[in-house]
């Protein structure tokens, strides 16, 4: 089969979509055919070929594109020019379309001219072929459009920074007055269509974004009053806008542009009209809206010197913002931020700016009304309003900055009593719920001493409504506003109350909000909440049941806030209160006889998630343990043992209950040693019996907390868990693949981690070595970085372990540690290294590659020869779509030179080598052949 017959039949299995090896298979031939010699000469008969189909030419151009950008080396330096004039032929054959095949085209010219100096003029040569032909105009045209982003965007094009500087400098910026002159008389050319026009607006932009274009030379040319003209033509108003407003950005050198300036500003602001007449029309105002809001931005230090001149800037974008579609508003909010933050820093603000953040401010808030029927949005419309309130709470921060915040909260205020003042059946929830928020978002600008406008928010909170959403809004309020509670205690016995009866609300949200505003109140307020303590507990115990999860624990996590301000023995005692209560419950669950029900399960699941929230919040107590104390953990633990022995079995419970435990080892320290063993062998056994992984999760922080204690008993469990769990881990190896079992893995090897650094003794000399090198082999497989660093680590520190380096006198168990190392290197180290490159090249993280360096360098250096005869082989099987032939090849040449020179610290460069290839070959198949 000739190249051009298996070409055009691989491409033939994407059309027919069969199964998917038959389209890998398709797909990485491609690939291979894309990277060979061949490609160049078959891409241009099949451009040629009449007969051809369309995905075979579109395939031919793609390759062409990617083989200038690649493998220019490949073409012997004689071929350029002549490469040269195959692209332009074909483009000029091309000339009526598609346009897919004339874009790849352009962009393979443009990419040729940034690496080809003796071409001397690119564009003149372009210009003599199509710029002065109407029928072929519309392709120089796409030309001039992506040879600046070509040039200034493929940054994989092989040529260094001086290079690019000068020949970039050749290609655009000397030609840029030519560009401005072609696209003026293009725009004025008898019987140009809009098509065209927008297409000479399109290449403008293009060499706009690139800063080629000379402003004071642009503002001459019929191009410039043009673009603002044709804001006027319904078929040209989108792609002027983009001119237009990249214009003002390339004049944001004030001083230099001012000319120009002086030339765009009268015409902004005579668009501002505009905003009235095309209030109809969305599409329209949202342009109006960009053009201001970049001139707004751009120009706002002309803004604060010449309000009087540029103020009906700011009046036109307080327009836009005011505008009902909630797509177009947030156009206008960088505007606002900035001249806030520019505003800030003067002395003094003029009134005008004043006046336009009161506007905004009370647009702001309108946007912030739910519609009065809720049912007539969707659930995605209410998530996405949700979230855009958020971004309008942002700009009520900047009004803040502008007005001063006790201006703003008095404001909002004012809003809420106008509409308390009128009688109930004519207040809308909305219009009280939308100030809410806004106080809420303002509340971050709040001063803690603050004795005008906060106290009044406080003192109106209870009179509010008791629309469960007007409840929300004002249980978030002292969420907010906690720091300043802490500041006024006063206030937080009817805050208490307050948020007490939100928790008796029927709607979840407000329960939700009132266990927010607990916590956070609970968090701020600590030291003023210690004598409330036995409330709350009274609270938990009669009320508590009746809460949903969430809010309990929201409950409990404000609790352990103020445990944890309390002096350190009331606190235990207290801790000691709260936690007996739980404990209880599990006690009770795990001494019936009789079955147990899920509820039941599912009320501990709960409370060992309350008992965790406390343990972190309250955190540890030191290595002196208060006396409330002091038998409290061999009492948990004891009743922590029967449970998991019983219940190790759910999954859930499971993670709850050694998430608790590891907030425990916090907590107790040091006097947890005692049952370290116990709960080491009741891991273990659990671990055995079920394959969780948040058993040999919790081991690993038992190992890492206690492994430098001599205990003997510790250290028989410590060897017993090595070996137990290794037993397992390989069983289910046997029986599942790796992919299934990442959690397990991780887990694993961060235990091994944490014996090979704790306990090398017990590590390198147990028979469940050689197990769990195998083991953690198998991790290298997996595309889970965590899992892969970990690994590599462990492996790591297992070949560079000091007991491999050559010593007079070597401590006594490093010997041993050796033997062991070099028994296993021996048997697994074909198999290793080549999980070792398929990573390199495949799917290892990009931070990776510095721990393969340091492990592979180590094999070089103690097994030279065993290394030599693995390669071969090794890279014969590392699939070439991700490492090329060449590649592997060069790769093998620099290891076998480098161990045979006695210059190890060389192979470093080769595995980087080698990581390079791979990667340019995985970025050329970032584009499937067919996509675009």
């Amino acid at each position: 089969m000739t190249e051009i017959q298996a070409l055009l039949s691989a491409l033939d299995v994407f059309s027919r979509a069969p199964d998917k090896t038959s389209l890998e298979n398709a797909n990485s031939w491609l690939q291979d055919f894309q990277h060979s010699p061949e490609a160049w000469s078959t891409c241009n008969v099949l451009l040629l070929s009449p007969d051809a189909p369309p995905a075979a030419k579109l395939f031919a151009a793609q390759t062409f594109r990617s083989k200038v950008t690649y493998d220019l080396h490949q073409v012997d330096p004689s071929n350029l020019l002549p490469l040269r004039d195959t692209l332009v032929t074909a483009l000029q054959s091309y000339h009526s379309g598609p346009k897919t095949i004339i874009t790849q085209l352009c962009l393979a010219i443009s990419g040729l001219a940034l690496q080809l100096p003796s071409w001397d003029n690119p564009l003149q040569t372009m210009i003599e072929g199509f710029g002065q032909n109407p029928a072929t105009v519309p392709v120089f045209l796409q030309f001039l459009t992506v040879l600046p982003e070509e040039l200034a965007g493929n940054t994989r094009i092989p040529v260094t920074d001086d290079d690019y500087r000068e020949r970039s400098a050749k290609i655009l910026t000397a030609n840029s007055q030519q560009v401005l002159d072609l696209l003026s008389m293009y725009i004025q050319a008898s019987g140009v269509t809009h098509t065209v026009q927008s297409q000479i607006f399109n290449c403008l932009r293009s060499w706009l974004i690139a800063g080629e274009v000379d402003m004071p030379s642009f503002a001459k040319t019929p191009l410039f009053a043009f673009t603002f003209q044709a804001l006027d033509s319904d078929d040209l108003f989108d792609c002027a806008v983009d001119v237009v407003c990249e214009l003002i950005h390339e004049t944001q050198e004030i001083d230099e542009n001012m000319p120009v300036i002086e030339q765009i500003v009268p015409r902004v602001i005579a668009l501002k009209s505009q905003i009235e007449e095309q209030q109809e029309d969305p599409e329209k105002i949202k342009g109006y809206a960009r053009i201001f809001a970049e001139a707004g931005e751009t120009y706002r230090l002309l803004l604060l010197q010449h309000t009087d001149t540029f103020y009906p800037i700011v009046e036109a974008i307080g327009q836009c913002s005011a505008y009902p579609d909630l797509d177009i508003v947030p156009i206008t909010f960088p505007f606002w931020m900035r001249l806030a933050q520019t505003i800030g820093k003067k002395p003094s603000v003029s009134p005008l700016f004043i006046e336009a953040y009161t506007a905004l401010m009370g647009v702001v808030i309108r946007h912030l009304h739910f519609p009065s029927d809720l049912t007539s949005m969707t659930g995605q419309e209410a998530d996405s309003f949700r979230s855009f309130r958020h971004v309008m709470g942002d700009t009520l921060k900047d009004c803040c900055y502008v007005l001063g915040t006790d201006t703003c909260l008095l404001s909002t205020y004012a809003l809420i009593t106008a509409a308390l003042s009128r009688p109930p059946q004519a207040i809308s929830w909305q219009e009280i719920e939308a100030p809410l928020f806004a106080m809420r978002s303002m509340g971050a600008e709040v001063d803690p001493a603050d004795n005008n406008a906060v106290p009044k928010i406080m003192d109106l909170i209870p009179s509010l409504p008791t629309h469960p959403r007007v409840r929300y809004a004002a249980l978030l309020i002292i969420s907010r506003y906690t720091e300043w509670i802490n500041h006024h205690p006063e206030y937080i016995a009817y805050q208490l109350q307050y948020i007490s009866s939100g928790f008796e609300d029927s709607d979840s949200e407000v329960s939700a909000a009132a266990g927010q505003a607990l916590k956070y109140l609970c968090q701020d307020c600590k030291q003023h909440l210690i004598d409330f303590l036995p409330t709350l507990h009274t609270f938990l115990t009669t009320t508590g049941s009746k809460l949903a999860q969430d809010d309990r624990r929201q409950v409990y996590e404000a609790i352990a806030y103020v445990i944890s301000a309390m002096p350190m023995e009331k606190a235990a005692e207290s801790l000691r209160t709260f936690s007996l209560d739980i404990l209880a419950q599990i006690h009770s669950v795990a001494s019936k006889t009789t079955p147990v029900t899920k509820q039941e399960l599912k009320e501990i699941g709960n409370g060992l998630e309350n008992l965790e929230v406390m343990l972190h919040v309250v955190g540890t107590f030191g290595d002196q343990l208060p006396a409330a104390c002091q038998n409290s953990c061999r009492e948990a633990w004891s009743v922590f043992d029967v449970f998991i022995s019983k219940f190790a079995f759910d999954y859930d419970t499971a993670e709850r209950t050694t998430r608790v435990l590891r907030h425990g080892i916090t907590l107790f320290g040091v006097s947890a040693l005692p049952v370290a063993p116990s709960v080491l062998s009741r891991m273990v056994t659990s671990f055995e019996a079920t394959g969780f992984s948040a058993f040999l999760w919790i081991a690993g922080k038992v190992v890492s907390r206690f492994g430098n204690d001599e205990d003997s008993s510790l250290r028989s469990a410590f060897r017993l868990l090595y070996e137990r769990s290794t037993n397992k881990v390989v069983s289910l190896l046997q029986s599942k693949a790796a992919r299934d079992l990442p959690d397990v893995l991780e887990d694993y090897v961060q235990l091994l981690l944490q014996l090979a650094e704790m306990a090398p003794d017990i590590f390198f000399q147990s028979p469940a070595f050689p197990l769990a090198f195998r083991a953690t082999m198998a991790a290298l497989t997996l595309i889970h970085s965590d899992l892969v660093f970990a690994s590599l680590d462990l492996f790591r520190m297992i070949l560079t372990h000091d007991c491999l380096s050559s010593t007079a006198s070597p401590p006594p168990k490093f010997p041993v540690y050796a033997a062991a190392i070099k028994a296993v290197i021996d048997k697994e180290g074909f198999e290793f290294v080549g999980y070792l490159l398929n990573g390199v090249v495949a799917d290892f993280p990009e931070d990776a590659t510095s721990a393969v360096v340091t492990i592979f360098r180590s094999i070089s250096l103690l097994w030279s020869s065993q290394l030599l005869s693995w390669l071969p082989l090794i890279l014969q099987n590392l699939p070439s779509a991700s490492a090329p032939n060449q590649a592997k090849q060069q790769f093998l040449v620099d290891v076998t030179n480098a161990i045979s020179l006695g210059q190890f610290d060389k192979v470093k460069y080769s595995i980087l080598g080698l990581h390079r290839a791979s990667r340019k070959a995985r970025d050329r198949r970032r584009v499937a052949p067919l996509n675009e």
